[in-house]
């Protein structure tokens, strides 16, 4: 299953991306805790090169804890600052100040040495489409500073959002990258949300989340559904058809909607915490 999405809209806000980096102290990557891998953009490494790091795992309510604590591990040995945070409830944002003042302390002595004084951080907030990059910035900022949506590609311009003295935040567009190269990857994406539903083969795409259930979460797909795991993707949607009642006036299963159906179950959390993508020597 190949995966693409990259409009235009992306190639101007990169673009603009780039314009401004000049000007920020600190890159926030928000990552979804679900795909930790497969949700990083290539690109914001070149972007954001030479400036300090901070990766947060957004969303950290959905996925595998034990995961979520492997990835955090993961990207603390490649030297970045982390942290697991969940913006729409607020849980784990009380950490985000105190890891920002660690992330630009080198910055803030030099200025003091300089005799610049209260001079604020200035951050940029990147990634991908609807790994909630405007949650993020409305629950820290305590007010809805950014536009929010369950689509992506919601946010398309600037916005400078002002917290206080100490710190201003760029909001920016979500990106892909050009091209994805790993097809599992592209799959992962499109089965967060981070790539357009229209785009979507419903069937194709619940067939590749059940055939992962089986083998990683055994037990979970009987459980919501009372099916037999044993069998075929295709055989297991069509008995979620039945067991959702997915059923077309002429009697016929409605595979593209209980295809929907078992996404957005997925999506929702509903399936329980989920994780798609696990680091190097997991498990």
């Amino acid at each position: 299953m190949n995966v693409q999405w990259y409009p235009g809209h992306m190639t101007r806000a990169k673009r603009m991306m780039q314009e401004d980096i000049g000007l920020i102290d600190l890159v926030i990557e928000l990552l979804d805790a679900r795909v930790p891998y497969s949700s990083r953009n290539p690109d914001i490494d070149e972007l954001a090169k030479n400036k300090s790091r901070l990766i947060l795992l957004n969303k950290n309510d959905l996925a595998d804890p034990s995961a979520n604590d492997a990835w955090q591990r993961f990207y603390t040995g490649k030297g970045f600052l982390t942290a697991q945070i969940n913006s729409q409830r607020g849980a784990g944002m009380r950490q985000i100040q105190p890891l920002i003042e660690e992330a630009c302390r080198e910055k803030t002595e030099r200025d003091r040495k300089r005799g610049i004084l209260n001079r604020p951080v200035r951050v940029m907030v990147c990634g991908i489409p609807n790994v909630g990059k405007s949650t993020f910035i409305n629950t820290f900022a305590g007010k809805a500073a950014a536009k929010t949506g369950n689509k992506p590609g919601v946010t398309r311009g600037k916005q400078w959002i002002h917290l206080g003295k100490s710190v201003e935040l760029l909001d920016t567009p979500g990106i892909l990258w050009p091209k994805i190269e790993d097809p599992l990857s592209g799959v992962r994406l499109a089965l967060i949300g981070s790539v357009k539903d229209e785009l979507m083969q419903p069937e194709q795409l619940s067939g590749e989340l059940l055939s992962f259930l089986v083998q990683q979460y055994p037990g979970v797909l009987s459980g919501r559904y009372s099916i037999e795991e044993s069998e075929s993707a295709d055989q297991m949607l069509e008995d979620i058809a039945l067991r959702l009642g997915c059923i077309r006036r002429e009697g016929e299963k409605d595979l593209p909607r209980a295809a929907r159906m078992l996404i957005d179950d997925f999506r929702k959390g509903k399936l329980g915490k989920i994780s798609l993508e696990f680091p190097p020597s997991y498990r």
